[in-house]
């Protein structure tokens, strides 16, 4: 098989390399066959590039996926905070039986004593009191929010406890984003007031991004070669510019000598010098100053 056919194979299967392009019209005008072409291991290893190994030392782990459950995606700045649980349940606070009673019964009436979904009911009550409006506010965005939130960290910790319960993973996930719904809201009724309880609660507002972008391996590793590169470039031009101030004093040395050879050469045979005195004391001027500064460096590096 020679001339056209030959070079449709290469094409089919090198993908127009010039450098397998080469090889075709070599094998085509000496005559070459099909067979001895894809025997050979030059085309073979072009045709096969893709399995080459790069020699760049850039490594890329995929980022591990954070769910959004957790505080860190959820914007949960702080867990719920710890109880006293030597105090009674809200039913029992206002008790006037409990004040008079024994000692042993007080600490049966305890939070010690009590399921902790009561320790909850304290801890959620003190969110909503620190942000609502007054002192029968149920309704209004901050007190809402402050109960999510508190629905939130309760459930977040039963999940690291229990990470299998899916029924309240789907329930999390949907209450963690009518918070971020009634929060967007919020900040653009009142932006005041959503500054004042994002701090109040500890929260941080995460809105969705403008544009969805896939985290590939080809697109993260183009970013990272970028950033070697640029990385490299920057090495070389610092070692450049070094060597080429290591060589400053020794050029300046150099460029008075001749400075003044030439005025003298012009002085001795009675042409108008070219080379001025103010010339050669700018260039002694330079030469001290560099070797004063280079001087200072040494010394610094000493010290």
């Amino acid at each position: 098989m020679h001339g056209v056919g030959l070079m449709k194979v290469l094409f089919g299967n090198a993908r127009l390399i010039p450098s397998a392009v080469a090889v075709c019209d070599v094998y085509a005008n000496s005559g070459g066959t099909c067979k001895e072409l894809c025997n050979n291991p030059y085309i073979y290893q072009v045709i096969r590039n893709y399995a080459f190994k790069s020699d760049l030392k850039i490594k890329w782990v995929r980022p591990p996926k954070i769910p959004s459950i957790k505080p860190e995606k959820s914007g949960d700045l702080v867990p719920l905070p710890p109880v006293d649980k030597k105090q009674y349940p809200l039913e029992f606070q206002n008790s006037e039986e409990l004040k008079t009673a024994d000692e042993l019964v007080k600490r049966v009436f305890t939070l010690e004593f009590f399921p902790r979904r009561h320790s909850f009911r304290i801890v959620k009550c003190n969110m909503m009191n620190s942000v609502r409006r007054h002192a029968l506010d149920m309704g209004s965005s901050e007190s809402k929010i402050a109960q999510m939130t508190a629905d939130i960290r309760n459930m977040q910790q039963i999940m690291e406890q229990f990470p299998k319960d899916k029924r309240r993973k789907v329930k999390l996930k949907e209450l963690i984003e009518r918070r971020k719904k009634w929060l967007k809201y919020l900040r653009i009724w009142d932006y005041r007031r959503f500054e004042w309880l994002l701090e109040e609660l500890g929260l941080v507002y995460k809105p969705p991004p403008s544009k969805f972008h896939w985290i590939t391996r080809k697109d993260s590793l183009r970013k990272l070669t970028d950033k070697h590169c640029e990385e490299v470039k920057q090495q070389r031009l610092h070692a450049y510019r070094a060597s080429l101030e290591a060589q400053q004093v020794d050029f300046l040395r150099t460029k008075v000598q001749k400075l003044q050879w030439i005025r003298k050469e012009e002085e001795e045979c009675g042409v108008k010098p070219t080379v001025t005195e103010k010339d050669i004391e700018q260039a002694l001027k330079q030469l001290k100053e560099l070797e004063l500064s280079k001087e200072n460096r040494l010394k610094d590096k000493a010290d």
